[in-house]
C-alpha cells in the first residue's frame, strides 16, 4: 500500500483575483472561483481574513465559516 504525505502550505496570501498558497518553496496561484462557491461570493474583506492551520494543513474562513484542505486546493489545481 502506498502512502501519501499530506501537502502542507508554510504561507497564504490573498489577492482579488484569488488565493495564493506558498508550497515547497513554490507559489500556486487559484481563482476564487476554482476555490469555492463561498469564497467566490465572498467580500475581499472576508476573503482576506483567514486563518493557515499551525501545521499548514488547512485554510480557516472564519467571516463565512469556510475550510478547505491545502491538500485538496493543490491536487485540484495543480
Amino acid at each position: 500500500m502506498q502512502t501519501t504525505e499530506p501537502i502542507t502550505a508554510t504561507a497564504v496570501e490573498t489577492t482579488r483575483e484569488g488565493l495564493n498558497l506558498v508550497v515547497n518553496r513554490h507559489t500556486i496561484h487559484i481563482p476564487w472561483e476554482k476555490c469555492s462557491e463561498k469564497l467566490a461570493s465572498a467580500t475581499e474583506y472576508e476573503r482576506t481574513n483567514l486563518e493557515l492551520s499551525p501545521g499548514g494543513y488547512g485554510i480557516h474562513w472564519p467571516l463565512i465559516d469556510e475550510d478547505l484542505s491545502v491538500s485538496g486546493l493543490f491536487r485540484d489545481h495543480v
